[in-house]
C-alpha cells in the first residue's frame, strides 16, 4: 500500500517488441537547437546509420518546442526531415521531456514517429523494462513539479498554442533563460535526482526490474534495491567548450551496453 500523501500511480501502458528485433537504441537529452550544429549532425548520422531495429527517444530531443507549426521551416523542419527519413527504415518512438512536451500528434503523424506515454513498459527479449523521461519522479524539486503540472494542463497548452509563433518563441526563450540561471546557481551535489522510494514504487507496480530514464544528465547504472536497477541516459553536447558528450544505450538479448553514436560508413 502506498504511503499517505504519495502521488497517484500513473498508468503503465505496454509495448511488446516484435520477435524479429535484435537491437533497440535509447537516447535522450540532446537539446537540439539551431546553435548546436555538431550535436544535430551526430543525431542525424546516428538515426540514419544505426543498425538497431528501433530508436526510442526518451525526452528533451529539442531544447525547446513551441508547437508543431514550427516544423514548417528552418531548423525544426530539418529535424522533422531526419525523423521522417529514419522512420521509413526503422521504428522511431518519442517520449516528451520537460523541454519538448509540446511535441504533438501532428508532428509525430507527419514523421511516422510512434508516441510514447511517460511512463511506458517495453517488453523485449523476454524481459520487462520501464521507460521514463524521469522528471516526474524528481519530487524534491517542488517548484518544478508545480510548473510541470501547470504547463502539462490542457488549458495552459490551449492558451499558449493559440498565441502567434513569434510570441511563443519569445516566451520559450524567457523560460529557458530562467531555467539556466537557476541551474547555474546549483552545485553538482545539489542537482535534483529521482526520488528513490517513488521510483521503486513505480517499478514494483509495473513489475519491471529495470528502469531506463534521462533528464538528470548524470549517466550511470545503479542498483536501487535488491532486484531493481536503473540506467540513466547521457545528455548530448558536442558544441560547447567542455568535454564532448554523446552516448547511446543499446538493448540486445545479451543485455544493455553503452556505445558511441553511429557514423556514416566509410
Amino acid at each position: 500500500m502506498a504511503d499517505v500523501g504519495s502521488p497517484a500511480l500513473p498508468a503503465f501502458p505496454e509495448i511488446i517488441a516484435p520477435e524479429s528485433w535484435r537491437a533497440i537504441d535509447f537516447i535522450s537529452d540532446l537539446h537540439l537547437a539551431d546553435n548546436t550544429p555538431r550535436t544535430f549532425e551526430a543525431f542525424a548520422l546516428h538515426l540514419r546509420h544505426t543498425d538497431a531495429d528501433a530508436v526510442f527517444i526518451l525526452g528533451d530531443l529539442f531544447e525547446v518546442w513551441v508547437g508543431d507549426d514550427a516544423a514548417q521551416s528552418g531548423f525544426e523542419a530539418r529535424c522533422a526531415a531526419v525523423l521522417a527519413d529514419t522512420a521509413q527504415r526503422r521504428v522511431v518512438a518519442f517520449m516528451a521531456g520537460n523541454r519538448d512536451f509540446l511535441v504533438g500528434p501532428e508532428l509525430l503523424r507527419a514523421c511516422n514517429v510512434k508516441a510514447l506515454a511517460d511512463p511506458t513498459v517495453l517488453v523485449a527479449f523476454g524481459a520487462r523494462t520501464l521507460l521514463s523521461h524521469g522528471d516526474a519522479l524528481c519530487l524534491s524539486d517542488v517548484s518544478y513539479q508545480r510548473f510541470r503540472a501547470q504547463v502539462r494542463s490542457e488549458a495552459w497548452q490551449h492558451e499558449f498554442l493559440a498565441r502567434p509563433l513569434t510570441e511563443r518563441r519569445q516566451i520559450a526563450r524567457e523560460l529557458r533563460d530562467a531555467s539556466q540561471r537557476r541551474k547555474a546557481q546549483q552545485a553538482v551535489g545539489e542537482w535534483f535526482d529521482l526520488e528513490r522510494n517513488e521510483t521503486l514504487r513505480w517499478m514494483q507496480a509495473a513489475a519491471t526490474p529495470t528502469l531506463i530514464h534521462g533528464h538528470t544528465h548524470l549517466p550511470a547504472s545503479e542498483r536501487l534495491a535488491p532486484g531493481f536497477e536503473r540506467h540513466v541516459l547521457s545528455d548530448w553536447d558536442l558544441d560547447d567548450s567542455g568535454p564532448a558528450r554523446a552516448e547511446v544505450l543499446r538493448w540486445r538479448r545479451e543485455g544493455l551496453v553503452r556505445m558511441a553514436p553511429a557514423t556514416a560508413p566509410r
